[in-house]
């Protein structure tokens, strides 16, 4: 299981891990299947390029978004790579039995031992309408830690008079996570004893309170002896600060399309960086900023020198990347361009 959290402080800056969290794109022009394709090419060039985990998150009604059935689309990746990581970032739990969460994982984890993870969030991670269509239906978010040590518990070993049982599940590694962006979710992990990962790359407000405070607070348990915290970051990386600039303006338009009501496609980019000041108002351009505050866009010398800065404030133990471009190609090749700038810290 996991049990060991390296101090940030003790270790060189290229030691931090780097995984990927893929918000499976459906970008204009294409569809689910292609973009299932273009995930596991993904994980597979992450696996190459030395990435530690590749998560999928549970999002629900957003055409743009092809990873709703979570769990399914981690057994395809998972079943076309060897080594790397492989899990959600996260499953929304008020949408799910623990029952259930616990069968699929069980069922993961035992098909691929020791590469399965299991991050849980408290939102629903859609509309009101469609949480009411999940047939979930949540009071308040009191329910969410009762949730999640219901889940704990499936994953111990079944005792001889145990009711109800997760077959597969019972006594099978899962290694799980506590998601959030706001001190909810710190002081839960903290309190059960779970590594943390914090959703920076879209919720900056609260992120040195949280992990202060999930540092802080952390009690040691049987899944994890020191805290552990892994935080989100955008990270886009081109030939150049303005071509990198430029692909940014994908998931800039993406954002504001979303806080409009009108989530689609993923829309390629605009023609040049400086097009956004026009595209959208100045409130919403704000508006963005402040959401994607954590992002680290440019060449591979200013993503190298972006990341360095990163990891010095925070002192994270891991980093999450995530690159929403709209041209398969020229995400991979951020992927690539970002690690070489991690190590390049060394």
């Amino acid at each position: 299981m996991f049990r060991h959290s390296w101090p940030p402080l003790a270790l060189e800056l290229a030691m931090i891990p780097l995984s990927i969290l893929d918000l499976a794109p459906v970008t204009e022009g294409s569809d689910a299947s292609q973009t299932f394709a273009n995930t596991l090419d993904l994980a597979r060039h992450a696996e190459r390029l030395g990435y530690k985990r590749y998560w999928l998150a549970e999002h629900h009604n957003m055409p743009g978004i092809a990873s709703a059935a979570t769990a399914v689309l981690i057994g395809h990746v998972a079943g076309g790579t060897a080594a790397i990581r492989v899990g959600a970032g996260g499953i929304m739990l008020p949408n799910h039995a623990p029952l259930q969460v616990a069968e699929q994982f069980g069922t993961l984890a035992s098909l691929y031992p020791g590469r399965i993870d299991l991050g849980l969030g408290r939102a629903p991670g859609t509309d009101q309408a469609t949480a009411r269509a999940l047939r979930r239906y949540y009071e308040n978010a009191k329910e969410f830690p009762n949730d999640v040590v219901e889940l704990l518990h499936y994953f111990e070993p079944a005792t001889p008079d145990q009711p109800v049982r997760a077959v597969p599940g019972a006594g099978v590694a899962v290694e799980t996570w506590i998601l959030g962006s706001s001190l909810f979710g710190a002081r839960l992990a903290a309190l059960l004893g779970l590594p943390y990962a914090f959703a920076s790359h879209f919720a900056p407000a609260a992120l040195s309170e949280a992990v202060a405070l999930y540092r802080r607070e952390f009690r040691p348990s049987a899944r994890l002896d020191q805290a552990h915290v892994m935080l989100a970051l955008n990270v886009v990386a081109a030939d150049s600060d303005e071509e990198a600039r430029r692909l940014f303006t994908t998931q800039q338009q993406a954002f504001v399309n979303l806080r409009r009501g009108r989530p689609g496609l993923v829309p390629p980019p605009l023609e040049h960086a400086t097009d956004i000041e026009n595209w959208c108002s100045p409130e919403e351009k704000a508006g963005v900023d402040q959401a994607l505050a954590c992002a680290v866009v440019g060449s591979t010398t200013t993503v190298r020198d972006g990341l360095r800065q990163f990891i010095e404030t925070h002192r994270p133990d891991e980093l999450l990347l995530t690159a929403n471009v709209f041209d398969h190609d020229a995400r991979m090749a951020s992927f690539r361009r970002a690690m070489q700038a991690h190590r390049a810290n060394a």
